[in-house]
């Protein structure tokens, strides 16, 4: 399945959980040489650039049925072919289950897990991002009915006890060969996602599980498609000089957004009042939600859904987790405070009507505050990072940290889905091709929104010796190329480019035993750490410089330009994280104190939650959290962003923040972390790469936060 993360998150749940699922040294002298003397042939000459570029030339195929079928697989050179890969697949788990269970087997119970998780996550997870992303219908189709039909087999093998009680029996007792760490911890794993979904209650607990599961999976779909909702008021609730910034229908108005963004004050308030008031259809399916998941989690043993999420991960338990969001927001404050003083002096230098900063004027003043650091526009800065640039720096980027190169590979006939696909080959000079990604860049229609890091094949190592490369698709959503121009990047699209790079290089660069544990396969609160560092690196004028030339001259973007892009970035950084911070502890209150106190509703809660911790005032009657869809994909684990650049922070500034082109920290990073996935303990991960006596704490954590704040 597909990593999540607050900038490519896309929810895309089987209909029921899937068990089997995840998740010779260059010189810096001469890396840094060859990027400071050379960049102007690399970003602009560069196969790489040249190949971003460029429109494709889309070309008829008189060749009808022929093609190598999508991602290579043979029987995708038509829909039809998913019938096939759902059964070959079945035939494969009815043939594993089969030798798990049989008293003559010589393999590790571990091995056959891990070989059944291969096997329907090969098919589950293509199909997963077909259904979705496949711009003909009969594909999607065909690959969501095959979504479905694996999501029954799954469901058997849930509540196959058989197959349960050796896994257990195995991990616990001893298995027919020797069981080492990781084998133990993987095995644990498997049995802890097996438990998770009640394999081990007795039969009526088990159908009051299953029905929950259901119900859960059933209102958040409803709920997050409240969350996009329009609101249809009369004509006669708005002052007449503001009516025509919005939609008009006969006597109503339509307000589709909070419009945070727009010049006019009372414009962006009737809108976030409007927009955020209370709907009463979606209190009531998010205390469904909420009410669903607290049976859930009790049915199976656990005191709240906050400790059955939390379980596993980096910060272990809720308490922790507020442990770190409480230290957090204490220490934020009067940063975020002296943020939104220097956005009132923005307000009252503009005439603004109200003298002091309400809650829906962060957007407007922040984008106007780095707008006046940086002194450019966004059209003025987009000719020098061409989407070929910016690729063309990554590369070379790569290339300075673990001796690895992003080459364009020429497609063949049906290997992708849409015209304008790139693939990419990521070659270690000494090991050879590690992986492949294909890039999935440029809108088009009916495309889903969301940038996203889709896993097609996790990569393990086979019984054969040979090490199963790791398939993944990235997909954002950059304007397409032109004839004479092409795509070309603000900093915002830059920083999101690289953010999915972070998590398309974990898959690429993992070297795990097992698929299961692969790449982004690995407890949220840790998966984000390699894309926030990759921000880091987009952020830091030395790296931007190597590849900030004009698509057309040549010409270099002037240093004192791309510092002061890079400062107006991290302009209100602090506000930015308050808002975050209070998004996180309402997600974990919701999970970890239901039912609420008073028969207090979710909007009551929310509302004394922002009292507490936020800066601005809370306005009556606005209820956020009833449009805040992350709390379907990120239900107790909405934290995970911020713990993750806490510890990618300290990477950062202990590592990479003297030299960000260091090959022996780049090495080191691979080998401590990268290579490992979730095979071990992430706090432990960590450890190991800042070279720590012990894991870091929460406090820890926020000091690193706090530090990175003030050194900006």
């Amino acid at each position: 399945m597909a990593a999540f993360c607050q900038k490519c998150l896309v929810s895309r749940h089987l209909k029921s959980k899937l068990v089997f699922q995840g998740r010779g040294l260059l010189c810096q002298k001469k890396c840094l040489s060859s990027l400071t003397t050379k960049r102007q042939l690399s970003t602009l000459s560069a196969p790489l650039a040249a190949a971003f570029n460029t429109k494709p030339a889309y070309k008829l195929n008189f060749n009808f049925g022929v093609g190598c079928g999508l991602f290579r697989i043979m029987e995708l050179q038509e829909f039809s072919g998913f019938h096939i890969l759902k059964e070959q697949a079945e035939a494969e788990v009815e043939s594993l289950v089969e030798e798990i269970t049989s008293p003559n087997r010589t393999k590790s119970v571990v091995t056959l897990f891990d070989e059944l998780s291969d096997c329907l996550c090969k098919v589950a997870d293509l199909a997963d991002f077909v259904r979705v992303s496949h711009p003909d219908p009969m594909f999607a189709q065909a690959a969501e009915d095959t979504c479905v039909y694996l999501s029954g087999i799954v469901e058997k093998l849930n509540t196959n006890p058989d197959i349960y009680h050796t896994l257990k029996n195995a991990v616990e007792e001893g298995d027919v060969v020797p069981l080492d760490d990781l084998d133990k911890r993987v095995g644990k794993l498997f049995q802890f996602d097996h438990e998770q979904s009640g394999i081990h209650l007795a039969e009526d607990k088990r159908a009051a599980f299953v029905k929950l599961n259901e119900d859960v999976m059933m209102i958040g779909n409803f709920f997050m498609q409240g969350t996009h909702v329009m609101r249809n008021v009369p004509k006669s609730m708005l002052p007449e000089n503001i009516r025509h910034f919005f939609n008009v229908d006969g006597d109503h108005v339509q307000v589709y957004s909070l419009h945070s963004d727009h010049y006019n004050e009372r414009m962006r308030e009737a809108a976030y009042k409007i927009y955020l008031y209370p709907d009463k259809h979606q209190e009531h399916l998010l205390m469904s939600l909420l009410h669903s998941r607290h049976k859930l989690a009790q049915v199976v043993g656990f005191e709240t859904f906050a400790h059955r999420t939390i379980k596993g991960t980096m910060a272990e338990t809720p308490e922790n987790v507020m442990d770190f969001l409480e230290n957090l927001a204490d220490s934020i404050r009067p940063r975020a405070d002296a943020d939104y003083a220097d956005m009132r002096r923005l307000k009252l230098a503009e005439g603004g009507i109200e003298n002091s900063i309400l809650a829906w004027d962060p957007p407007y003043y922040s984008a106007k505050g780095r707008q006046l650091v940086s002194n450019l526009k966004s059209y003025e800065v987009m000719p020098y990072f061409s989407i070929g640039g910016c690729m063309e720096g990554l590369s070379n980027l790569y290339k300075c940290l673990f001796n690895v190169t992003l080459q364009n590979v020429k497609l063949e006939n049906g290997e992708a889905w849409a015209k304008d696909i790139h693939k990419l080959a990521v070659v270690h000079e000494s090991e050879g091709v590690l992986g492949y990604i294909y890039c999935d860049f440029f809108e088009r229609p009916d495309k889903p929104p969301q940038d996203c890091h889709y896993t097609i094949q996790g990569g393990r190592q086979k019984q054969d010796g040979q090490y199963q490369l790791p398939i993944v698709v990235l997909q954002l959503n950059f304007s397409a190329s032109r004839s004479n121009v092409p795509s070309l990047l603000t900093h915002g699209m830059m920083e999101n480019l690289f953010h999915e790079f972070g998590h398309a290089m974990h898959s690429m660069l993992g070297r795990t035993k097992y698929q299961h544990v692969t790449g982004t396969r690995c407890p949220t609160d840790f998966a984000e750490v390699p894309s926030i560092l990759m921000e880091y690196f987009v952020s830091d004028p030395r790296v931007l410089s190597t590849f900030a030339f004009h698509h057309k001259t040549g010409e270099p973007l002037p240093m004192e330009q791309i510092q002061k892009l890079c400062e107006a970035k991290r302009l209100y950084a602090a506000s930015d994280m308050q808002v975050q911070v209070l998004s996180s502890i309402t997600d974990q209150v919701f999970h970890s104190r239901f039912p609420f106190e008073k028969n207090k509703s979710t909007t009551q809660v929310m509302a004394d939650l922002h009292k507490k911790y936020y800066s601005i005032p809370y306005v009556d009657n606005a209820a956020w959290q009833l449009r805040f869809g992350h709390l379907v994909g990120y239900g107790a684990k909405y934290y995970s962003y911020l713990m993750s650049r806490g510890v990618a922070a300290r990477i950062w500034h202990k590592c990479f923040k003297d030299d960000p082109f260091n090959r022996q920290m780049g090495e080191r990073f691979r080998e401590k972390m990268l290579s490992h996935g979730g095979e071990i303990a992430p706090g432990l991960l960590v450890q190991s790469m800042l070279q720590e006596t012990q894991e870091l704490t929460m406090n820890q954590l926020v000091e690193s936060l706090i530090q990175d704040l003030d050194s900006s």
